[in-house]
């Protein structure tokens, strides 16, 4: 099937069903880097587990539907753009939860150049029907340009302050990292198998851009929120390069006004910016 905007912009929301458990939660944490830090213990241990904000990245995970003939979107060709979580409520240790997917936009880039497609994933508790975060991503459709529609993006990326940073935090990445966050759910051999890491021109598999963003994100609740889940309210990021597992990360951040910061990271051996337009809303 071919690419039609106006006909992917009407279809109606793309349902999934998650069941979880305490020790998901507890893998998801372990996938992306906690354990390392002794205020992480809450998010590896099962006495009195929490969960990682960021987890909800993987909550009624719909897989990679952009592969399916059904969008005919031209798959081998997208790109993760950017991330944003809206956390409206802290997550369930352990439950069953339902994935509604939208896409909300279609930017068109022209012909030669691509489109991004905006998508929200609203996650609620089957429990009691609570929302507990919603997840936008913008993919960049780098082989679907040309499909009409608007040419402007609906909203501009966060900018991050150019004066020194308020702080700058080391992450070690560990060489098996991808090998454990894909047990979330992420299946995409290109964080797996060699062979085709070569076939995308990579050295190596690199490490998912979601578990980069549990990275950032679990360190900016610690040196933000205390460690506490309910206080992390949004965040956001452009991916911009990629991460190889056993990298060194360097994030920095910029306090704002009003329970927010900018961050970004990078990996300081490449001289490589991989997560930029990084914003962060918390309590105070």
């Amino acid at each position: 099937m071919t690419f039609d905007r106006e006909r992917l912009l009407a279809l109606p929301p793309r349902v999934t069903h998650h069941r979880f458990t305490r020790r998901d939660t507890m893998l998801y944490a372990l996938g992306v880097g906690a354990g390392q830090q002794p205020g992480d213990l809450p998010f590896v241990y099962e006495e009195n587990l929490a969960a990682l904000p960021t987890m909800a990245v993987v909550l009624a995970y719909p897989g990679f539907w952009q592969k399916e003939p059904d969008y005919g979107i031209d798959w081998k060709r997208v790109l993760h753009a950017e991330q944003s979580v809206v956390f409206h409520a802290p997550l369930p240790v352990e439950g069953e939860v339902r994935g509604e997917l939208t896409i909300d936009h279609i930017v068109d880039k022209g012909p030669a150049k691509g489109a991004l497609l905006y998508s929200t994933r609203k996650i609620f508790d089957i429990a009691d029907e609570r929302l507990l975060a919603s997840v936008t991503q913008v993919s960049f459709l780098r082989g679907d340009g040309g499909c009409g529609g608007p040419s402007t993006p609906p909203r501009a990326p966060h900018i991050v302050p150019g004066a020194a940073p308020d702080a700058v935090l080391v992450l070690e990445t560990r060489p098996e990292q991808a090998l454990v966050y894909r047990l979330s759910g992420d299946y995409n051999p290109l964080h797996a198998d060699p062979a085709v890491a070569a076939e995308a021109g990579l050295p190596r598999p690199i490490l998912h851009g979601l578990c980069t963003y549990g990275i950032a994100g679990r360190a900016l609740l610690a040196a933000l929120c205390d460690n506490r889940p309910a206080r992390m309210r949004r965040l956001d990021c452009r991916f911009t390069a990629p991460v190889f597992p056993g990298d060194t990360l360097e994030l920095a951040y910029w306090r704002g006004a009003g329970g927010t910061a900018s961050y970004r990271v990078r990996v300081p051996e490449r001289d490589a910016l991989v997560l930029d337009n990084g914003l962060v809303e918390f309590t105070t």
